[in-house]
């Protein structure tokens, strides 16, 4: 439903503050959204037969212009006197129990609905802007609070003892600006007119629910460019502009994936439209449009990576809008000659005065950020500085002579199930949550700023992590041709974080680019792994044993133990 400046949906809404902005009571009971959400709220009531709820609607004639009219009275009038003034009501506000329930209920309807807003910047610079879209979205929030308070306390006849400043207001906000970057005549021009995310407002806690819980599949090459044939509804769009690794990316989502969309700015580095306005990404991806499968190209002429998912169910998980996007960058990567590691790098620093670059590769649920985490709780106090690099994707280089390894993401995509049970408490006033009480409930938290990821990082050690042998050590490698087996081979018992079941194997544990361009990935695996040796670096294989039952905390702990005790040395 659109109308009015806001879209409503089942699980979301979505506010045009510029448009529409309630900054009274008054104005909230008064507003088309406030009817049309009561109405939702109504309907989802019937259909789930909640009693106390349909005992208040049954006993008005126009249950939605009666309820909006009462609560419009109990706002301004106390409860006695309402009854006076419209002796209709009286039979309602004889059921003072289940009335005052109505209110609780509708108001945690309306806090379990996701809450979006946004606002369209004027092309002004500095920081005007800014505070005010802090401070529209601070007063929505307290207008909300009031609205209900006003009502509730009426219905139980007294003030509230104890007051909870709940996040009643929006969940996100969005302050969103146009900058057209292509030309009239290209096939690019059809986003000219979609507006870019400038800044993000974010409130924790940030819960969502999605209808997929896992990702399945890999990216196919496609031979032509899928935008060829799209026609957009631009109403319907947002663009994030990104940095993906050293990548310019512009995201397009659809609304309907408003999630994904807000939760890139957990996982991403922002760009800063002031100086990338107008200019043409490196990376470019259409997330929900059409109905064909996932699939991306590479437009020579134009040098922008593509890709685009399709306006359906089955990639309603944050997995598909974080792994094509990776798969661009890694893409890309290869083309340059650089090596795509999908695994977790760490910069250690003992009080011993030892520093260290540590590199884990391994496909999703190998056990590479369970390792690390347990490594910074059983070091405790010897590790005086722990610095993530990359947590998921990253990227070797030859720099100077010597392999460098870069971050791609400032956050980490988390998977809950198998971190320590105090983790995801530790990370709540940042974190977004997707799914918590499922299985595979994931968590994005941002972890280490942009400059440092891209900064650069001597490598000091390189593992696979392997999570099916059930065996306690770190077997070192003796030579290249003994390494790649093991790296390339790119075995692990899945987890339950992608739809494949068993002992699986994958190219070099990146099905994100490795695994669609493996013969220039071969090569580039001969170059990097033949000066790994060279330069005497340690290439191992650690045993995190996360896939067998029991060892799912004790097998990355025990491993955390043993690699403590080789970078102390």
């Amino acid at each position: 439903m659109k109308k009015y400046g806001y879209q409503l949906t089942d699980k979301m809404i979505i506010m045009n503050f510029t448009e529409v902005y309630c900054k009274s009571v008054t104005e909230v009971l008064n507003s088309d959204s406030f009817k049309n959400i009561l109405n939702s709220f109504i309907n989802h009531s019937k259909k789930h037969d909640k009693t106390n709820i349909i005992k208040i609607i049954e006993l008005l004639s126009n249950p939605l212009e009666d309820l909006v009219d009462l609560f419009r009275l109990l706002h301004a009038f106390d409860y006695e006197e309402v009854k006076h003034i419209n002796p209709k009501y009286e039979r309602v506000l004889l059921e003072r129990g289940n009335l005052y329930f109505f209110v609780e209920e509708f108001y945690d309807y309306w806090r379990k609905l996701e809450r979006y807003s946004y606002i369209v910047a004027k092309k002004v610079e500095g920081g005007v802007q800014s505070g005010i879209f802090m401070a529209t979205n601070q007063t929505f929030t307290e207008v909300i609070l009031k609205t209900y308070r006003s009502i509730s306390e009426k219905i139980a006849g007294h003030k509230f003892l104890v007051y909870r400043q709940l996040p009643a207001g929006i969940n996100a906000a969005l302050l969103i600006n146009y900058y057209p970057w292509a030309k009239e005549d290209s096939l690019y021009n059809i986003f000219n007119d979609i507006p870019q995310i400038e800044s993000v407002l974010i409130r924790p806690p940030f819960i969502s629910y999605t209808k997929k819980n896992k990702r399945t599949g890999v990216y196919p090459i496609s031979k032509v460019n899928p935008l060829n044939d799209v026609k957009l509804n631009v109403n319907d769009y947002l663009c994030y502009p990104i940095y993906v690794g050293s990548a310019l990316a512009y995201v397009y989502f659809h609304k309907h994936f408003m999630t994904h969309g807000i939760t890139l700015s957990n996982l991403f580095e922002a760009a800063d439209l002031s100086t990338v306005k107008n200019k043409k990404p490196e990376l470019l991806y259409l997330f929900g449009y059409g109905k064909n499968e996932s699939t991306y190209y590479y437009d020579e002429k134009e040098n922008i990576y593509v890709g685009i998912a399709p306006l359906s169910d089955d990639v309603d998980y944050f997995g598909y809008m974080k792994k094509m996007l990776l798969t661009l960058y890694n893409t890309k990567m290869i083309k340059e000659g650089h090596l795509p590691i999908h695994g977790a790098c760490v910069n250690i620093s003992l009080k011993n005065g030892i520093t260290k670059n540590v590199v884990i590769i391994g496909d999703s649920g190998a056990g590479k950020s369970e390792t690390l985490e347990a490594l910074s709780s059983v070091a405790g106090d010897e590790i005086t500085a722990m610095t993530t690099i990359f947590d998921d994707m990253g990227t070797f280089k030859i720099v100077d002579g010597h392999i460098k390894a870069y971050g791609t993401e400032i956050g980490a995509f988390v998977r809950l199930d198998d971190m320590s049970s105090d983790y995801a408490y530790k990370e709540m006033d940042r974190a977004i949550f997707l799914n918590p009480d499922k299985i595979n409930s994931r968590l994005v938290v941002p972890v280490t700023p942009y400059q440092i990821i891209m900064r650069g990082y001597d490598v000091d050690m390189v593992l696979y992590a392997n999570n099916y042998e059930d065996k306690k050590e770190l077997q070192v490698f003796n030579n290249k041709e003994e390494a790649l087996e093991v790296f390339i081979a790119g075995a692990r018992m899945a987890k339950g974080t992608t739809g494949e079941v068993g002992l699986t194997k994958s190219f070099f544990a990146n099905p994100f680019g490795p695994v669609q361009m493996e013969t220039e990935t071969r090569k580039i695996l001969d170059i990097m792994f033949d000066k790994l040796f060279k330069d005497h670096i340690l290439v191992g294989q650690m045993y995190t044993r996360l896939a067998l039952p029991g060892y799912e905390q004790e097998g990355p702990k025990e491993m955390a133990e043993i690699l403590l005790n080789i970078i102390e040395g």
